[in-house]
């Protein structure tokens, strides 16, 4: 008797494991399914990238209204925020770099950190706050109210006409925008090293030069065109994953921003370590 009402004891005691096992297989299948559906479809895009019939006037036409939508629209408000984020960031750097005596790494600060890291993930995250949940919804809304099934009835290749568009006015606006971004924080910080070391134009153009690295550039350039390809890539695949309920639609926008997000911290990651290695 006692040996038995041991071994429930015992069971009692390993069930609140057993759950969080449970719990931790399933949200790992879970989170494989997911990533192995994301990829597969990142393949199919990508193939159909490299296929001559995809870029016809129809698709040209969507991609010319997305870039405007996402690079050109958000110009005033990207503007200020580079001016103020850039204001404020070179104020604060070169101040404390004046109190340590280290102003001969305001090159380096600006090159290899402003300009690769801090520049693309600002720009990612005001992308993907406004077209990001944009292009999510507009699928979900299409996919609700039938508009793909019309589409297709027409014989229309959605991967060619809706989607290729989409992501590559999102990788498009990456790089231009990330671009804009750190030529907005470099002019900001001539004018804030002018005021704090009283450096001259042709002095700061020459730390700038010299503390810029070939390969940082080209890390930039793949991490902003990754960002744009995936930002773009996983709102689209979610709000395919709508169905023809309404009510379907803000889950699949929630959860595209979820998955837009924890790829970004993904893609920042990986990029770091890839600068290192």
């Amino acid at each position: 008797m006692e040996s038995r009402l041991l071994a429930v004891a015992a069971c009692a005691n390993l069930r609140p494991m057993i759950h969080a096992m449970e719990n931790l297989g399933r949200f790992a299948l879970n989170t494989g399914a997911s990533l192995g559906g994301t990829m597969t479809f990142a393949a199919r895009v990508i193939l159909s990238m490299f296929e001559r019939r995809t870029y016809n006037s129809a698709s040209r036409m969507v991609f010319t209204h997305q870039l405007y939508f996402t690079a050109v629209q958000i110009l005033p408000l990207f503007l200020v925020v580079a001016v103020l984020f850039g204001t404020l960031v070179n104020g604060m750097a070169f101040q404390a770099i004046k109190n340590l005596g280290l102003s001969e790494y305001v090159g380096h600060l600006l090159m290899g950190i402003v300009v690769t890291e801090i520049s693309p993930l600002v720009t990612v995250l005001l992308i993907a706050l406004r077209s990001s949940s944009a292009i999510n919804a507009e699928i979900a809304v299409m996919k609700v109210n039938r508009e793909l099934d019309t589409l297709e009835a027409f014989d229309i290749n959605l991967t060619r006409y809706l989607f290729i568009p989409r992501i590559l006015s999102g990788m498009v606006s990456m790089v231009l925008l990330s671009g804009l971004f750190s030529l907005v924080v470099l002019a900001s910080g001539l004018l804030v090293s002018r005021l704090i070391f009283g450096t001259s134009v042709d002095a700061y153009l020459d730390t700038l030069l010299r503390a810029a690295d070939l390969a940082d550039v080209l890390v930039m350039l793949v991490k902003c065109t990754t960002f744009g390809f995936f930002i773009t890539l996983i709102p689209i695949r979610l709000g395919l994953n709508a169905s023809q309920e309404l009510t379907s639609i803000p889950v699949a926008v929630l959860n595209g921003m979820v998955k837009v997000f924890q790829a970004i911290v993904i893609i920042e990651v990986l990029s770091s370590i890839a600068r290192f290695i």
